[in-house]
């Protein structure tokens, strides 16, 4: 496709973003954002986890959702502004902790028996989608659990929502347990396995 980017998109593109417009992709007001939302919440096998990963926070809408099902929150994004507007809807929420950051380059330490990918696979090239997919096996704690959600539709960005998607599955040593897909977006959950790294 000639439109599109070649290598995975840099923070200045979302810094610009930002810049343009405070909720660029209508997360507070979109009932596609709703639905999707409430269907990633859903799909979650568990009621509660311990330690929780969200890539790509942007403004913070769901990020506010998924604190609720999860003792910490590490809410992850490339832009600062992003990062602020998040603070600001989930303050009093001390359990969350935002960082600054797009990955792989940037990657939060520790484990986790939750990460959540939800719209940020298809910004990054294959080498950068590998070496995500190596990161997140290496920081699932054994039986835990990874969700990707990601729009099907035209973009100009690295990889479609299907390229992104079966690649980080591809590269990952992650077991697929469930996939969904609406005419909009599709939704898989993949799970550690239970041995040692």
């Amino acid at each position: 496709m000639g439109g599109r980017h070649e290598h995975s998109l840099p923070a200045g593109y979302f810094d610009d973003i930002y810049a343009a417009n405070p909720d660029p992709w209508q997360f507070t007001s979109s009932a596609y954002e709703r639905a999707k939302y409430d269907a990633t919440l859903e799909a979650l096998p568990r009621a509660r986890y311990g330690r929780a990963l969200e890539v790509g926070c942007s403004i913070g809408v769901f990020t506010r959702d998924l604190a609720e099902r999860c003792a910490e929150l590490v809410a992850l994004d490339p832009a600062p502004a992003a990062i602020e507007a998040a603070r600001e809807r989930c303050a009093g929420l001390p359990h969350i902790r935002f960082a600054l950051g797009a990955v792989p380059a940037t990657w939060p330490p520790g484990r986790f028996d939750l990460i959540v990918l939800s719209e940020v696979l298809y910004f990054l090239d294959h080498a950068d989608l590998s070496r995500l997919a190596g990161q997140v096996g290496h920081s699932l704690e054994p039986g835990g659990d990874c969700v990707l959600v990601h729009w099907l539709g035209e973009t100009d960005y690295p990889l479609s929502g299907d390229e992104a998607v079966e690649g980080f599955i591809a590269a990952s040593a992650l077991t697929v347990l469930r996939r969904a897909r609406t005419q909009e977006y599709r939704l898989d959950l993949l799970r550690a396995g239970h041995g040692p790294d």
